[in-house]
């Protein structure tokens, strides 16, 4: 008898497991199926694809490179996670939309966390705008693993904007005077050349009015 209670127990458990889970991952879709670029759309001629179930991002120019969401979103909570390959500067833009081409190449107006493995990654900028809306405080650097896999986190809710990096809280900011309600997620290489970084388990949950 004993030895058929134990499996029938360990079943329950791992059932009971399954569903706190399920439970916790509720109301979550990915974007990115770690696959292809389903879903996506480049502007640029930086190059993107996808390697390993991430996507790597490679600048090949010395422009700014983009890849967007075809769909808008308003308020949200975003997890992604990325490793930087090589300094430099990048982006996870939020309420967003392109604008044609400039100077540097494509053109972008909306809010962004920055990611910058020297400074300032889960900061909140705002592009074509007002640009910093809220800096991390110095420490916030401590907690960012360079040439490792970080976790950001982006929740919009309004014009309350919050960012969390590897779980810890790096802006908590009220918008006053809000520009930007909806548009696209985007994933950024800045212009300069030379940089390389990898995104994988990008999701996103809607949150309600």
């Amino acid at each position: 008898m004993k030895h058929r209670i134990l499996p029938t127990v360990l079943g329950v458990a791992c059932f009971g497991l399954a569903a706190v889970a399920g439970f916790a991952r509720e109301g979550w879709k990915p974007l990115f199926n770690g696959k292809d670029l389903s879903g996506w759309r480049a502007y640029g001629n930086e190059k993107w694809t996808v390697e390993n179930g991430s996507i790597l991002g490679e600048a090949v120019t010395d422009k700014y490179g983009y890849l967007v969401t075809e769909n808008t979103y308003r308020d949200f909570e975003l997890r992604v996670k990325f490793k930087c390959d090589a300094a430099g500067n990048y982006g996870l833009f939020f309420r967003s939309r392109m604008k044609g081409e400039g100077k540097w190449g494509p053109d972008i107006e909306g809010l962004q966390a920055e990611i910058d493995p020297s400074r300032d990654t889960a900061g909140i900028y705002e592009s074509a705008g007002r640009e910093w809306l809220a800096k991390p405080t110095p420490e916030a650097l401590k907690i960012f693993k360079p040439f490792d896999w970080n976790e950001l986190e982006v929740v919009a809710k309004g014009g309350h904007l919050t960012t969390r990096l590897n779980g810890k809280t790096i802006v908590d900011y009220q918008d006053p005077a809000p520009r930007f309600h909806d548009g696209v997620i985007g994933l950024q290489l800045h212009s300069g050349g030379g940089m390389k970084i990898h995104f994988r388990d990008i999701e996103i949950k809607v949150l309600e009015k």
